[in-house]
């Protein structure tokens, strides 16, 4: 069974992002935070934008940069 980062590195290839909310439902990531921790340890960059959905509750939305070489 593949670990959290894996899906997620699975998930950067093919979308360039993804909010807690996605992670959780679609990976069972709790903590999305760390695993971005986790990936930028391994070399990957990322970026973030704070949003508001229609309901004005606020989330963060990561954007990956740059892969590993």
């Amino acid at each position: 069974m593949a670990t959290q980062v894996e899906w997620l590195i699975k998930h950067f290839e093919v979308k360039d992002s993804i909010s807690s909310t996605e992670a959780r439902k679609v990976y069972g990531v709790e903590s999305l935070p760390r695993r971005i921790m986790d990936l930028k340890q391994r070399g990957y960059d990322f970026t973030h934008e704070r949003k508001s959905d229609l309901r004005g509750k606020r989330y963060t939305r990561y954007f990956l940069i740059q892969k590993p070489e």
